[in-house]
């Protein structure tokens, strides 16, 4: 199955129409304690060891699966569209019905020289908030 896509405003208006959605933020914990979506939640599709390496979080799935029913209709995004898209993939493939990566992420997606080519949540003016994740 091919995964849906979408953008941070459109993301932002479904979570407002579908107010049981949640956004996923799979980002590393310092990016997402910089500033993510406001009432996202937080799980980390990859860590990153003392050399910089990634690693996948092997309790990506089941901390998800903790959170949510797999039912539930999850907007997934990163900081561009890349990890939340893996992500994506690895849930549907765990058997959540309803998940959209959402392209841009967080700072955007750029093209290789660098140019903004899809505005990320927060240089769309869409709203943010700081710190941990909450409970």
């Amino acid at each position: 199955m091919e995964i849906p896509q979408t953008t941070p405003p459109e993301a932002f208006d479904v979570l407002r129409q579908h107010l049981d959605a949640v956004y996923l933020d799979v980002r590393t914990a310092p990016e997402f304690e910089a500033g993510h979506p406001a009432g996202a939640r937080h799980v980390p599709v990859l860590f990153y060891g003392a050399g910089g390496q990634p690693r996948p979080n092997p309790d990506f799935v089941g901390a998800v699966e903790a959170l949510v029913p797999r039912a539930t209709k999850l907007l997934v995004g990163c900081q561009a569209g890349g990890r939340s898209q893996r992500a994506c993939e690895l849930l549907h493939a765990a058997g959540f019905t309803d998940v959209t990566n959402v392209r841009g992420g967080f700072g955007g997606a750029r093209d290789q020289t660098g140019r903004v080519i899809i505005p990320g949540w927060r240089d769309a003016g869409l709203p943010v908030e700081t710190g941990p994740a909450n409970s």
